[in-house]
C-alpha cells in the first residue's frame, strides 16, 4: 500500500469517527456517570466492536447484509432495542454518579468487563457499520497488490484510530463530569444520555439507508 493512500484512509477515518453516533453516546454517559477509569474499557470495547465488524465485512458478510434486507432489519432491531435498554438504564439512573448505585467497581454492571461488553455490542450491532465498510474500504485497496496485507493495515489503522477517539471522548466527558458533581446536574446529564440513546435506537430503525 503506498504511503499516500494509507493518509488518505487514515485522514478519512479519523473525520468520520469524531463524528458523535451511537457508541459514541454510551462513552460519553458511561464516563459522565463513573469518571476517568472508564476510558480504558470502553475505548477498548469499542475498538473490538470495529475489529469484529471490519472483520465480517472484510469476510463478505457486509454484501449479505446489503442484499438481504430481512436480515439487515433484524440486526438493526437488535441493536436498537439494546441502545434502548442501556437509554431506559441510565434514565432511571436519577442524580447518582452511577446507574446502580452501590455497586462496586469490578461488581454487576459496575464491572469494567461489562461496560467493555456493553460498548462492544453497541458497536458491533450496527449493521450500518459493517456495510459502510464493505462500500468504503474498497476505495483505498489496490487491486494490483496482495489483498490481506492491505487489508490488515486498514483494519489495524482504523481501529487504532477507533479506540483513541473513544478514549478523547470518555476522559474529555470525565473532565466536564467533575464540573458538574451536583445530584441535580448528573440527574440532567443522565436523563439527556439515556434520551440521546433511546434518540438514537429510534432513528436507526426509521431512517432509510441511503
Amino acid at each position: 500500500m503506498a504511503p499516500e493512500t494509507w493518509l488518505a484512509f487514515a485522514a478519512a477515518s479519523a473525520v468520520l469517527l469524531v463524528i458523535p453516533g451511537p457508541t459514541i453516546l454510551l462513552v460519553v454517559s458511561y464516563a459522565l456517570g463513573r469518571g476517568w477509569k472508564v476510558a480504558a474499557p470502553v475505548a477498548t470495547g469499542v475498538a473490538l466492536g470495529d475489529l469484529t465488524a471490519m472483520t465480517l465485512s472484510m469476510l463478505g458478510v457486509g454484501a449479505l447484509l446489503a442484499g438481504s434486507a430481512a436480515l439487515f432489519t433484524a440486526l438493526k432491531w437488535i441493536g436498537a432495542a439494546y441502545l434502548v435498554f442501556l437509554g431506559v438504564k441510565l434514565w432511571r439512573a436519577g442524580g447518582a454518579l452511577r446507574p446502580e448505585a452501590g455497586t462496586e467497581a469490578g461488581t454487576e454492571a459496575g464491572a469494567p468487563g461489562r461496560m467493555l461488553a456493553h460498548a462492544w455490542l453497541v458497536t458491533t450491532l450496527n449493521p450500518k457499520s459493517i456495510v459502510f465498510f464493505v462500500a468504503f474500504t474498497p476505495q483505498f485497496v489496490d487491486p494490483a497488490r496482495r489483498f490481506a496485507p492491505q487489508a490488515a493495515i486498514l483494519v489495524a489503522t482504523f481501529v487504532t484510530l477507533a479506540f483513541a477517539n473513544a478514549f478523547g471522548y470518555a476522559l474529555a466527558a470525565a473532565r466536564a463530569r467533575r464540573l458538574a458533581g451536583s445530584p441535580r446536574a448528573i440527574r440532567l446529564v443522565n436523563r439527556a444520555g439515556g434520551a440521546a440513546l433511546i434518540a438514537a435506537a429510534t432513528a436507526a430503525v426509521t431512517l432509510r439507508t441511503a
